[in-house]
């Protein structure tokens, strides 16, 4: 609690001196300005990014499917940290719930500190529809995304305005559908609304994440067409754009000085 109570007193000593403020998402800003007091006019909304020349829609069947024996199942992916606040073990209770799909396979690409306790849960309840690979080359990027025909991207509920998982964004680029086991309140789920490049599931309910991955799974030409609504929507996240927006940023504050 002493800790807690001076890191918020900290945050709103920074956030009163800070001549700009970047936030990741609309609901994030809503929290500065309501959870810590900031000005809203000193807030410059910049969403991540990712490189849209880099990670480009590709396909499925590619040297890292080869290589890893992905090209013949529905790839469902989780790319990134494998954190506490990612909520995961809800998608290995989904996996137990899709056993009797042998097609579908939920693939975790990454590290992070439930990685051990997820492997270990996957071996307990024996199912063999749980894939774990490391981290890939940034170059393998591109390949690792069109490797999968769905993509997730989860979160502890009532972390809204607190994380905007930087996953979203690759995803987008490389034109693949998604669900989002997160907060409809969220930046994620804000976009997915916006864009419809995804659907979202209650997060920290297995039966409808489950439900989710089987319906999509089952509608290819849904599946199609929003990963098309993904790249388009990535032309609005693009590295330059956003890297640009930063710049801007900066030159205001310097125009102070």
């Amino acid at each position: 609690p002493l800790a807690d109570t001076i890191l918020e007193h900290l945050n709103r000593f920074l956030v009163r001196r800070a001549v700009r403020i970047v936030a990741l998402g609309d609901t994030m800003a809503l929290r500065l300005v309501e959870g810590k007091g900031a000005v809203r006019s000193k807030i410059r909304v910049i969403h991540n990014w990712a490189d849209t020349t880099a990670i480009v829609p590709a396909d499925k069947r590619n040297p890292f499917a080869a290589a890893n024996d992905l090209a013949d199942k529905f790839v469902v992916l989780h790319a990134g940290n494998i954190g506490h606040g990612q909520n995961l073990d809800v998608v290995i209770d989904a996996a137990g719930r899709l056993k009797s799909r042998p097609d579908i396979l939920l693939l975790f690409i990454g590290d992070g500190n439930r990685k051990a306790a997820l492997q270990e849960a996957v071996r307990a309840r024996g199912l063999e529809n749980v894939r774990f690979l490391p981290f890939q080359p940034r170059e393998q990027l591109r390949w690792t995304y069109a490797a999968s025909d769905l993509c997730l991207v989860s979160l502890k509920p009532g972390l809204a305005g607190y994380i905007v998982p930087s996953k979203l964004y690759p995803i987008l680029a490389a034109g693949r559908p998604y669900v989002a086991a997160v907060d409809a309140t969220s930046e994620v789920g804000a976009l997915t609304a916006a864009h419809g490049a995804g659907v979202l599931a209650a997060p920290g309910d297995a039966a409808a994440l489950a439900l989710a991955i089987t319906t999509l799974a089952d509608d290819p030409a849904r599946r199609q067409a929003m990963g098309a609504r993904a790249r388009d929507a990535a032309a609005l996240f693009a590295r330059d754009r956003q890297v640009a927006a930063h710049a801007r940023v900066l030159s205001e504050v310097a125009g102070r000085c």
